[in-house]
């Protein structure tokens, strides 16, 4: 899975993962994550608009992300999901938990 990570200020990365979030790349997800916390970056948005599917295996990084984000005093926001992402995060409730912005921009300016 490739990976784009770009900081902003204000300790925010948005991170774009390109291909699969499934149980293949989770764990490379996770480190993607844990590794923008270790740098200072403790708000993090995750932007899915290329990501193509999503399991339950990339619902469990991404609720690792969120809870890794939160032991930093952070946050784990969810930008562009696809629509299979949407109503997993729907059927799951995790929309409750991990709120869907339209875009990148939206989920900044929350933060």
């Amino acid at each position: 899975m490739e990976m784009i990570v770009d900081s902003h200020p204000g300790g925010i990365a948005v991170i774009r993962p390109i291909g699969r979030l499934d149980l293949l790349t989770g764990s490379e997800v996770r480190q993607h994550f844990a590794q923008a916390i270790a740098a200072g970056s403790r708000r993090l948005i995750v932007d899915l608009a290329e990501v193509l599917f999503i399991d339950s295996s990339g619902l469990v990084a991404l609720i690792s992300g969120l809870k890794t984000a939160r032991l930093a005093g952070g946050d784990l926001r969810i930008a562009r999901p696809n629509d299979q992402a949407r109503l997993l995060f729907e059927l799951t409730r995790l929309d409750q938990i991990l709120r869907p912005y339209p875009t990148v921009e939206e989920a900044l300016a929350g933060y």
